[in-house]
């Protein structure tokens, strides 16, 4: 029970949110049901990416989704984008349709396949659009592969936050797979409803994803995985490198964001934590969202929609 107890604590306060599937038991992951047609792509060492490919543009917006979620997350953004931009959602490896596997989980590794994916596609004129987890993924690409990026869209990013030595130790050692797999059904309602400002009737759908998946045979992977990804992140941050970044970056914040800052190791205002990591980049503009919690871009998926319209154009 200590291990059920910490991964909801963790859940509410460190990043991310959410992954899905139908209360009716499945038989893989990959049996999850996707607002649009999934393809999949292999990379050169049999990494399989799963992703969802809609519209058409001069500019692609490659959305990268958070820790534990997937890449229905981005719907509404996706939806509200496809006019204008050729937009491209993804599961990371370990995660929905994509790959499962013994990765490393951190956010070199994921840095990596979302550069090895671009190539393979040959995306031209790339945004990567990132959400928690995947924001601080998004920095690391941006920092390691400036030559494919040509903008950053950090969407409540993991990585402006710090953390004492002994807190991402903290980190490193409180979650386990376990933790993970025995998450009771309350709790996942505890942990998703945690992730918004006001918990919406249409995101139902990610609750009843995650309760479902867990009848999954490849389940393992996500239990291990996500172990494996708080660990990567602690393990390379990006604040100190934020200076680096030569690419123009949009940051986006719902004022009302439970999980930055990690209200029970720091404590403070969101928009304090966002001032203070948007602040270190060259070329950055700030755009906080009032009444909108950590799942900011689908709580108020217009009001973001328009400031990544805005931003691209600009």
């Amino acid at each position: 029970m200590r291990t059920v107890t910490t991964y909801s604590i963790l859940f509410l306060l460190l990043l991310s949110g959410c992954i899905s599937q139908r209360p009716a038991a499945i038989r893989t992951m990959s049996d999850i049901s996707y607002p649009f047609p999934v393809q999949s792509v292999e990379l050169e060492d049999g990494l399989r990416v799963a992703y969802m490919d809609e519209g058409k543009g001069d500019q692609t917006l490659l959305f990268i989704h958070g820790l534990g979620s997937y890449a229905p997350a981005w719907k509404k953004n996706i939806e509200g984008l496809k006019n204008e931009f050729r937009c491209i959602a993804i599961d990371l490896p370990g995660y929905g349709h994509s790959s499962k596997g013994d990765y490393p989980g951190d956010m070199l590794f994921y840095a990596d396949v979302i550069a090895r994916l671009i190539r393979k596609l040959d995306l031209q004129q790339v945004t990567l659009v990132g959400h928690s987890m995947g924001g601080q993924i998004a920095i690391t690409t941006g920092l390691g592969y400036p030559e494919l990026i040509r903008q950053l869209v950090l969407v409540a990013p993991a990585g402006y936050e710090t953390f004492t030595n002994g807190q991402r130790q903290w980190f490193r050692e409180v979650l386990t797979p376990d933790a993970v797999r025995l998450t009771t059904v309350n709790q996942i309602r505890e942990n998703f409803a945690t992730n918004f400002y006001r918990f919406p009737k249409d995101a139902q759908f990610m609750i009843d994803d995650r309760i479902a998946m867990r009848s999954a045979d490849d389940f393992r992977w996500y239990c291990d995985i996500i172990p494996k990804n708080v660990k990567g992140m602690v393990d390379h941050p990006v604040y100190e490198f934020l200076p680096q970044l030569t690419m123009p970056v949009l940051s986006l914040f719902g004022e009302y964001d439970n999980l930055i800052p990690n209200r029970f190791l720091n404590g403070g205002r969101t928009a304090e934590i966002a001032r203070q990591g948007s602040s270190r980049i060259p070329q950055s503009v700030l755009v906080m969202i009032e009444h909108a919690g950590h799942f900011v871009q689908f709580e108020k998926s217009e009001e973001v929609n328009a400031a990544i319209r805005g931003f691209l154009k600009a």
